[in-house]
C-alpha cells in the first residue's frame, strides 16, 4: 500500500511540474493527490507497521500491534493536526494577500514609480533590483514581481529590452524573499513551523541573499542589454487616490508588524496578520467613505455597496488557486510524513550521500551534508520548492535555528531563479511578459546560478559567526 501511495504522489508531482505542458492548473493534481493519498492511508491503515508522530518527531512505539479502531483514531488525529498546521499558513497568506490587494485598490504602488528619475538602463536595473529585494521581503516575492513588472511596463516600452529587466527582477525578488519570514512561502513555512526565528533568519541570510541579488545585477550591468538609455515618453498619468501613498506605507507597515507581534506575544503569526488586516481594512473603509460591512450580504443594498468597498473588492481578487494548491501539496506531503516514509528517506539520504564540504554539526545526530541542501536548491528550479521544503520538515529533526533550516530557506528560495518555471516569481513574470523558457535559460539562468553559488558560499563562510 505504501508503494501505491508513493506512486500516486509521484504522478501528482509530475502533473504539477508539467503544468504548462499538459495545460492543467497545478491546484487540480495537488488536490487529487491529497485526497487519494489520505484515502489510501485510511483504507490500508491495518497494513502499516509504523506511524510517524509529527509533534514528537519520532515513530510511534508499537504501532503495528494497535487495533483497527485505535489506528483509525490515530489517523484522524494526525489528519486534524496537519490540517491545523496547514491552515495556519493559509490564513496567514490570505491576510497578507488581502492587505496587498487593498494597497493596490488605492493605487498605492504607483508611488514607487516616482522613484525612477533616470533614463540610463544600468541605473534603472539597480533601482528595480534593489526595490525587488526590499519589497519581496515585505510583501513576498510573487507580489513584488507583479508590482514591479507592472511599473516597468509603464517605463520601458520596448518589450525586448523589458524582458531583460524582468529576468533580473526575478533573481532579486527571490533573493529578497529568502531572508524574511514573510518574503517567500517556503520561508514562511519554516517560520510558522518553528524551525527558524525572525532575528536569526535575518542574521544568517541577509548577507548571502544580498550577494545573491547584487552579484548578478553587477555582472548584468556590463552586458550590452543594459548599455545606453531607454526611450522614455512622459505620459499623462490618470488621477490617483489622494490616499495612495498613505495606504502603501500603512499596508507595508502592517505586514512588517506581524513578526514583531509574534515575538512579543508568542502567538502564531496568523493572529498578528489578522490584526494587521483589520487595521488596514478599517482605514480603507474610512478613506473610501463606504458604510459597507463585509459581514452583511443579505440585502440588495449591501450587494450594491459591495462594489464600493475596498475590502470586498480585495477579497474577491486574492489568488484562491494558489491557496488551494498549498492546501493540496502540504496535506499530500503530510500523508507521506505520517507513514514515516520521509523520515526513512532522510536516514537513507544521510547514510548514502558522502559528507562533502563543511558539515552541519548537531549534537546527537550524524549531520546533513551541504551537498544535500545545494541539491535541494537545484531541485527547486526544476520542480516546485513548496513540496521540497514541506518534505524537509518531515525529513529532518534538527532544532529551531539550526544552520540546516536557514540553509534550506536560502537554497530553496533562491535556487528557483535558475529556471523561469522554478519559482512563483518566475512563473508570473513568464505570464506577464510572455518570456520564452529557452530565452531565459540562455540569457538569465547563468546569472541566477552565479548568484546562488556566491550566496551559498557566503552562507557557509559566515554561519560559524552566529
Amino acid at each position: 500500500m505504501e508503494s501505491v501511495i508513493i506512486i500516486v504522489f509521484v504522478m501528482g508531482y509530475l502533473a504539477i511540474t508539467l503544468e504548462h505542458n499538459i495545460k492543467l492548473d497545478k491546484l487540480i493534481p495537488a488536490l487529487i493527490m491529497m485526497a487519494f493519498c489520505w484515502a489510501l492511508v485510511a483504507l490500508g491503515v491495518d497494513n502499516f507497521t509504523q506511524w510517524f508522530d509529527s509533534s514528537k518527531h519520532s515513530l510511534v512505539d508499537g504501532f503495528a500491534s494497535f487495533g483497527h479502531e485505535e489506528k483509525l483514531h490515530m489517523v484522524e488525529e494526525t489528519l486534524l493536526h496537519h490540517l491545523g498546521k496547514t491552515a495556519e499558513i493559509l490564513v496567514f497568506l490570505l491576510g497578507a494577500m488581502t492587505i496587498v490587494e487593498i494597497i493596490d485598490y488605492f493605487d498605492g504602488f504607483s508611488t514607487i514609480k516616482g522613484y525612477v528619475k533616470t533614463k540610463k538602463k544600468s541605473k534603472i536595473l539597480w533601482i528595480f533590483s534593489i526595490l525587488a529585494f526590499i519589497l519581496s521581503a515585505i510583501i513576498d516575492n510573487l507580489t513584488a514581481t507583479i508590482v514591479l513588472i507592472s511599473i516597468l511596463q509603464k517605463i520601458v516600452k520596448n518589450r525586448d529590452e523589458r524582458i531583460w529587466f524582468a529576468g533580473l527582477i526575478i533573481i532579486a525578488a527571490n533573493a529578497g524573499g529568502a531572508w524574511s519570514p514573510i518574503g517567500d512561502v517556503t520561508t514562511t513555512m519554516l517560520w510558522i513551523g518553528k524551525k527558524v526565528t525572525t532575528l536569526k533568519l535575518v542574521e544568517y541570510l541577509l548577507l548571502p541573499s544580498l550577494l545573491c541579488m547584487a552579484v548578478p545585477t553587477f555582472i548584468a550591468s556590463f552586458l550590452p542589454a543594459f548599455k545606453g538609455e531607454i526611450d522614455f515618453e512622459e505620459e499623462e498619468e490618470k488621477a490617483k487616490s489622494p490616499h495612495s501613498a498613505r495606504m502603501l506605507y500603512l499596508g507595508l507597515g502592517a505586514i512588517v508588524f506581524v513578526p514583531i507581534f509574534k515575538t512579543v506575544t508568542h502567538l502564531p503569526p496568523y493572529v498578528g496578520m489578522m490584526l494587521s488586516l483589520a487595521v488596514v481594512a478599517t482605514f480603507a473603509e474610512i478613506y473610501s467613505r463606504s458604510k459597507f460591512s463585509i459581514s452583511s450580504f443579505d440585502s440588495e443594498e449591501s450587494d450594491e455597496q459591495a462594489h464600493h468597498s475596498p475590502v470586498h473588492h480585495s477579497l474577491s481578487k486574492i489568488e484562491m488557486p494558489s491557496i488551494l494548491f498549498f492546501l493540496g501539496i502540504l496535506m499530500a506531503v503530510a500523508a507521506l510524513e505520517s507513514l514515516g516514509i520521509l523520515f526513512n528517506f532522510a536516514s537513507t539520504l544521510q547514510e548514502t550521500i558522502p559528507m562533502m564540504g563543511t558539515e552541519l554539526h548537531v549534537p546527537g545526530v550524524t549531520g546533513v551534508s551541504d551537498l544535500v541542501v545545494l541539491l535541494l536548491g537545484v531541485g527547486s528550479a526544476v520542480i516546485d520548492n513548496v513540496p521540497l521544503v514541506a518534505a524537509s520538515l518531515g525529513m529532518f529533526s534538527e532544532p529551531i535555528d539550526n544552520e540546516l533550516w536557514h540553509f534550506i530557506a536560502f537554497s530553496a528560495g533562491t535556487g528557483g531563479s535558475m529556471l523561469i518555471i522554478g519559482s512563483a516569481a518566475g512563473v508570473v513574470a513568464m505570464g506577464m511578459e510572455k518570456i520564452d523558457f529557452f530565452w531565459y535559460f540562455k540569457k538569465i539562468s547563468w546569472l541566477a546560478l552565479v548568484g546562488f553559488l556566491v550566496g551559498s558560499a557566503a552562507f557557509m563562510i559566515t554561519r560559524s559567526l552566529f
